[in-house]
């Protein structure tokens, strides 16, 4: 008889969306704590700052039985200007970047909330290790600066590839891929 190894639950899918309830804003929250406090060591105490209480922030969601579940991914979007808006704090739980997309569907949905906004530049302090990600999604790289003690490239969305979203609480759901069975 052969044993199988046990298999970590993976959801069914995920929303990306909007935080539009406070279980989805302290989900976020935790979660960014988490990530860049407690992993990475970018801030000390918390990373919150005035921004969160102006900013949008987006949410991707583990599901369980089509119910969501647990925020498992976060992003903050904000206009510092007319037309002008910065993406910032983007963060993934470490259990689920295996998935792949959530980052991904995080930053289009961020860029596609602004460019229904009426955005004309949309930009984003990304970490160094995240630029080629941001590359492959249509961004160019505009400067190499440090923020937070840490190094970051200062990089530019290129709208054209990034469709409005009117309703970004909606969002939409992302299954993830199956992978194929080792035989």
């Amino acid at each position: 008889m052969i044993e199988l190894e046990p298999r970590q639950f993976q959801s069914p899918g995920y929303y990306i969306r909007a935080a539009s309830t406070r279980f989805e804003a302290e989900g976020a929250a935790r979660l960014r704590h988490r990530v860049f406090v407690e992993e990475q060591g970018v801030f000390s105490v918390h990373d919150r700052d005035p921004i969160d209480l102006i900013a949008t922030h987006l949410v991707a969601l583990s599901t369980y039985a089509h119910e969501a579940d647990q925020v498992v991914g976060t992003v903050r979007v904000h206009e510092v200007a007319p037309r002008l808006w910065w993406g910032s704090r983007l963060a993934v739980d470490e259990g689920f970047r295996a998935v792949g997309r959530l980052g991904t569907e995080l930053i289009r949905l961020a860029v596609c909330l602004a460019n229904a906004r009426g955005c004309d530049r949309f930009l984003a302090h990304v970490q160094i290790q995240n630029v080629p990600l941001f590359r492959r999604l249509n961004w160019h790289p505009l400067e190499e600066v440090m923020f937070h003690g840490t190094a970051h490239m200062r990089m530019e969305a290129d709208l054209r590839h990034y469709p409005a979203c009117a309703d970004p609480v909606a969002g939409w759901y992302l299954r993830p891929r199956l992978r194929k069975a080792l035989s």
